[in-house]
């Protein structure tokens, strides 16, 4: 069974940084695609940031520039490092494994989610 936690979340001031943690297990970490997903109040659950195993990244337009997703494979971990944060920023970061690249890009993400992690940017 895939479990994924999350970690690093916070309250941080407008242009200031966080970095996101995600530990997962019962999964073959290297060979799967790893996703960020956020979801602020009354808003829908929106794919922030996916890395394939291979590398390959995939950010949505609202962060590109300002957010850089990463994994050690030798830790079973990714990485989601947040700079130049902005109030439209807040939401629940969650974290998700055990889909493919394609699922989470292109589709709906089948794998397990964790509990997810606040990020409260204040103005």
């Amino acid at each position: 069974q895939v479990q994924v936690v999350e970690s690093g979340g916070g309250l941080v001031q407008a242009g200031g940084s966080l970095r996101l943690s995600c530990a997962a297990s019962g999964i073959h970490f290297s060979a799967n695609a790893m996703g960020w997903y956020r979801q602020a109040p009354g808003r829908q659950r929106e794919l922030v940031a996916a890395i394939s195993s291979g590398g390959t990244t995939y950010y949505a337009d609202s962060v590109k520039g300002r957010f850089t997703i990463s994994r050690d494979d030798a830790k079973n971990t990714a990485y989601l490092q947040m700079n130049s944060l902005k109030p439209e920023d807040t939401a629940v970061y969650y974290c998700h494994g055990g889909s493919s690249y394609s699922e989470l890009v292109y589709g709906e993400p089948v794998g397990s989610w964790g509990q997810g992690t606040q990020v409260t940017v204040s103005s």
